[in-house]
């Protein structure tokens, strides 16, 4: 995580044998947690932005698709 934010603690109840587990392993509890809950909210987040922008997203592709994009007529590909 590049973003320096204040932490606050939190109780997790986690499996006993998984902790063990992680321990032998080193592995670090709360950073992986901090690393998976970021990604777990990017997706929710963009999953809400796709929901909220759904009609704009669908009008702008059917435009496209009957008229195509600007610069259509000057592309060399």
């Amino acid at each position: 995580m590049s973003i320096a934010a204040k932490k606050t603690p939190t109780n997790v109840s986690v499996r006993a044998d998984l902790v063990r587990r992680a321990r032998a392993l080193q592995i670090n509890l709360s950073e992986l947690l901090e690393r998976s809950l970021e990604g777990a909210i990017r997706e929710r987040e963009r999953e809400a932005w796709i929901a909220d922008n759904e009609e704009a997203i669908d009008d702008y592709n059917a435009r496209v698709e009957k008229r195509g994009v600007f610069g259509d007529a000057w592309r060399r590909f």
